[in-house]
């Protein structure tokens, strides 16, 4: 039986990395998908490590049961989705993956963030927490600049922490920096980043 299977975690965690491992697996021996949206590289899954592959790039008008019926049409047979930057899609497209798995009878495979910026899940992640078969969080830990476990994805503007703003930030072609790090709670919360080094000065 198909199962719709969540892995979560913070930026740095591994997920594309881990979504891009299933895949390799799996395709040698069954067709699938692979399927992203707002990846670093455009029409591709691909890692902060260094590797990526080509994927069906998707947009808030598809309809991911009709996507993946299209495909056994044309294919045969599909056996599998892996479903990278998840927590971007829209709710109801959560709902059409769950069609997938209990209509079509394909197991999906999607990863994604908890919580944006502002420390609220997505809604996409939270639809997912409701419908998934299973939940995982992956296990690679990544870390504030303090050394304690990053529990939230700061959003820097010109190097200071914001709490308001859009989820998703298009290049507008301003002058503006917007950057993430990793912090704990407490220094997300706070607001504080790693102190400046200290000029040392020499003396005599």
């Amino acid at each position: 039986m198909a199962k719709l299977r969540f892995y979560y975690g913070t930026m740095g965690a591994g997920k594309s990395t881990m979504a891009l491992q299933i895949h390799h697996n799996l395709v040698k021996h069954s067709q699938g998908l692979l399927i992203t949206q707002h990846d670093r590289e455009g029409r591709a899954v691909s890692s902060a490590l260094g590797v990526s592959a080509a994927a069906e790039v998707i947009g808030p008008h598809d309809d991911l049961f009709t996507l993946a019926s299209t495909e056994i049409s044309s294919r045969g047979e599909v056996d599998f989705m892996v479903c990278d930057e998840a927590q971007f899609y829209l709710s109801s497209q959560i709902d059409q993956l769950v069609r997938v798995v209990d209509d079509l009878d394909i197991d999906v495979f999607a990863f994604g963030l908890l919580t944006d910026f502002m420390g609220h899940l997505f809604p996409a992640t939270a639809r997912l927490l409701e419908m998934a078969d299973e939940r995982n969080e992956i296990q690679v830990e990544s870390r504030c600049w303090c050394g304690e476990l990053a529990t939230h994805n700061a959003r820097l503007v010109d190097g200071v922490q914001v709490y308001h703003g859009d989820v998703v930030v298009v290049d507008d072609g301003s002058d503006t920096a917007v950057s993430y790090e990793l912090r704990c709670r407490r220094h997300w919360i706070d607001g504080e980043g790693k102190p400046a080094k200290e000029t040392l000065r020499s003396v005599g």
